[in-house]
């Protein structure tokens, strides 16, 4: 993002249109699609069952699937089978969960295996997100899992999932997130409570360059807000 006030078409190009309810079904995929289209988002996030995802030829619409989703307590072995799954049924992205639990007991190596299998499983031209849950973590934390997925060869580091009763993004996670893996080139996105248009681009300022956004339409002014997921 080149300017320091983005338009909302602008922030729109870093969306990824996010729809991940248990109750999910095709024809709310479908939707999704077709709002993301008319919103001008840079993707559609869904759960790996609703694969694969429809995008009408001649549109640039990036599918994104999420891994070890929301908990991360799979064995690395069912991330990358879930990540390649993934990949054969049409996802140009993989936005996995690290299982927390390792990174609060200072397992670091553990967190880098497994962000590692599930790149392997999943290798480039496939963007792999790595969701930390940046508000379970003290920021001496943070900077160890977001090293783990620089080692581990990652695209994003990515706050949250939407799903932790700890929260979602804070501009604090995202500058400390973005401070810690830019000069390895990896990129930031924020997810998790991110419902306005202010919160948006006070994420970017922080340097975010990807939003995780369910309540696309609401955050872009295009409809009356409405109560969102923080997914």
């Amino acid at each position: 993002m080149t300017t320091t006030d983005p338009s909302a078409a602008e922030i729109a190009a870093l969306i990824d249109h996010t729809l991940l309810k248990p109750e999910a079904t095709t024809a709310d995929v479908d939707a999704l699609v077709a709002e993301a289209l008319e919103l001008g988002t840079y993707s559609v996030c869904v759960s790996p069952s609703m694969l694969p995802v429809e995008v009408p030829r001649g549109q640039t619409l990036k599918v994104a699937a999420v891994c070890g989703f929301p908990s991360g307590k799979h064995s690395s072995a069912v991330k990358a089978a879930e990540a390649a799954d993934a990949v054969r049924h049409g996802a140009d992205e993989i936005d996995m969960v690290i299982d927390v639990g390792a990174a609060k007991e200072g397992a670091f190596d553990r967190v880098q295996a497994d962000i590692a299998a599930v790149r392997a499983a999943a290798p480039a031209p496939t963007v792999l997100k790595v969701i930390i849950e940046s508000a379970a973590l003290t920021d001496a934390e943070i900077v160890a899992v977001c090293s783990a997925a620089v080692e581990a060869r990652a695209d994003f580091v990515k706050t949250s999932t939407g799903f932790h009763p700890a929260g979602g993004a804070t501009v604090h996670a995202v500058e400390l997130m973005a401070r810690t893996v830019r000069d390895a080139g990896l990129e930031v996105k924020a997810s998790g409570g991110v419902r306005t248009l202010e919160t948006a681009k006070a994420m970017i300022a922080a340097g975010a360059t990807r939003l995780g956004v369910s309540g696309s339409r609401a955050l872009l002014g295009t409809a009356e807000p409405q109560v969102a997921s923080d997914y």
